[in-house]
């Protein structure tokens, strides 16, 4: 889950804080770039695998550090800040929106961490002026909240509550955070501006946003400590009247292996890394950290290295074998293990998350009746492994050749009613297609509640009764009245007429052999 700073430098910015007396004298800025040093050097230890850029805006935007791993060149970009005019909010959310779609398109979560005063300008360009207009704009100029991927805001104020809520500059944050689909979280200092109360701060964001997820992965009496990154997000289900956050164990058991071929590629909530944690310091470790730290982390990790590891073996296991693991994330909750290769030379060890459900994948049953082979009176892959047991057969064997009408453009429902009326111009003779068609249109109509569509389809049958030659078959006038005159009374809703298993019967004459209603 990549993460873009974006970084107030407007003039408001360098506003000086108050500090004791003989203390050295600190800006607002200065504060944000400690606060910032604190969070991209947790990242470096924690969150190695996280993408991050710098994007500095006052009136205009800049990016000062595209996607990187580098935190070194970070906190160099932090360190060389410089000061520019006013403030103007939107143009870099537009700035962050571009540099997020450039890199990972629209689908890749994103975190946003805004760092700002609170001092969001004045008169047009301001935010206070930019959600004022939301609703007067033409389209090439929309407001850039939502972005077009998903992403969380951070808002951190280098601003006590009680100092954004003299103005209405908390009112217009929220509504920001609001814009966005209300993920994310507003941050305030609390008491006095100053180094430790800004690390107090910067610590809570780290806290919600960047802690990272610890578990213990099982298979038998095997188990490795491993790291899932990036951490999983509480899961809600929609069918549930008051849904409470799901959230996965951090004792994640095996409960067996299957073929890739057998899982295909199911629906997933999301993907996450895995990696044990007495390895995960070797992985790219190039600027994370001064350079005494990572000869420190290395030497430690040749001892680590020597150690056997349960992920490290799975991880070949199911490279080598092409398969996947079943692993349990809670009750009634699984997802599945496999190797992802990044390139020819590197793979990594993933998990996806299924949706939560005794049965998340219908081709392969419910995950609790699913045992081992040795358990069948046959082997199910036969003695060649030339079959496979799934996908599983349904009990009951669903027909596919009913009558039904799906009108899911506006050319199906023109089909429809031209095929009735090819066939009432050509009546006599094709009166059992033309009811057959009639009532087909009248059953879907009554289904869908499109009464208008009765009424219609009765107007133009009334047409092409007036239409008739003189030498048409008096027999073609009289059922098309009729006709007409069913779907109109159908159209009124009336039970006695609008029966859904009534059919409208071709009428009784004395030109034709017909049994009426």
């Amino acid at each position: 889950m990549p993460t873009v700073v974006l970084m107030d430098v407007s003039l408001s910015m360098t506003r000086p804080v108050s500090q004791d007396q003989g203390s050295e004298e600190l800006q607002r800025k200065n504060l944000a770039v400690a606060g910032l040093t604190m969070l991209f050097e947790h990242m470096a230890s924690n969150y190695r695998l996280e993408f991050t850029s710098l994007v500095a805006f006052s009136s205009l935007w800049e990016l000062l550090v595209p996607f990187t791993r580098d935190y070194n060149t970070l906190q160099e970009a932090l360190s060389n800040l410089e000061d520019y005019d006013r403030t103007c909010l939107e143009a870099a959310l537009h700035g962050v929106s571009n540099v997020v779609q450039q890199e990972w398109g629209h689908a890749c979560p994103t975190q946003v961490v805004l760092v700002t005063d609170g001092s969001l300008g004045i008169g047009k360009g301001s935010l206070k002026h930019s959600l004022q207009t939301l609703k007067h704009r033409p389209e090439d100029k929309k407001f850039p909240l939502p972005f077009p991927f998903p992403a969380k805001l951070f808002i951190m104020c280098i601003a006590t509550a009680e100092e954004l809520q003299m103005t209405d500059t908390m009112d217009n944050l929220e509504k920001l955070l609001k814009l966005n689909g209300g993920d994310g979280q507003i941050f305030t200092m609390e008491g006095q501006l100053c180094l430790k109360s800004v690390q107090s701060m910067f610590g809570r964001l780290i806290d919600a946003a960047y802690s990272p997820f610890h578990a213990v992965l099982r298979c038998g009496n095997l188990a490795s400590d491993v790291q899932v990154f990036p951490r999983p997000e509480p899961v809600f289900l929609d069918q549930e009247v008051d849904p409470l956050p799901r959230h996965i164990l951090t004792d994640l058991e095996i409960v067996g292996f299957i073929e890739i071929g057998d899982i295909s590629s199911p629906p997933v909530i999301s993907r996450h890394l895995v990696l044990p944690i007495a390895v995960s310091k070797e992985v790219d470790d190039v600027g994370a950290g001064a350079p005494e730290e990572v000869e420190e982390e290395t030497s430690a990790n040749q001892q680590a290295g020597k150690a056997p590891n349960f992920c490290v073996l799975l991880h070949g296991s199911l490279k080598v074998e092409g398969m996947v693991a079943l692993v349990q994330l809670g009750p009634e909750w699984f997802g599945m293990l496999y190797s992802q290769a990044d390139s020819k030379k590197k793979s990594n060890l993933m998990m996806s998350l299924f949706d939560p459900g005794p049965e998340p994948l219908p081709w392969l049953g419910k995950m609790s009746q699913l045992g081992p082979i040795s358990d069948a009176s046959e082997n199910p892959y036969g003695e060649d492994d030339s079959r496979s047991p799934f996908p599983l057969q349904p009990s009951v064997k669903r027909s596919y050749a009913q009558n039904v009408i799906v009108w899911i453009k506006a050319s199906g429902l023109q089909t429809d009613v031209q095929k009735i009326l090819r066939n009432a111009r050509k009546l006599p003779e094709k009166t059992q297609t033309f009811y057959k068609e009639l009532n087909r249109l009248r059953k879907a109509a009554l289904a869908f509640g499109f009464w208008e569509l009765l009424k219609g389809v009765a107007e133009l049958l009334e047409r092409e009764c007036t239409l008739l030659p003189d030498t048409a078959h008096p027999d073609a006038a009289l059922q098309l009245s009729h006709a007409a005159q069913q779907l109109k009374l159908a159209s009124t809703g009336d039970s006695q007429y609008s029966a859904f298993e009534q059919n409208i019967n071709p009428m009784h004459t004395d030109f034709s052999g017909g049994v009426g209603m």
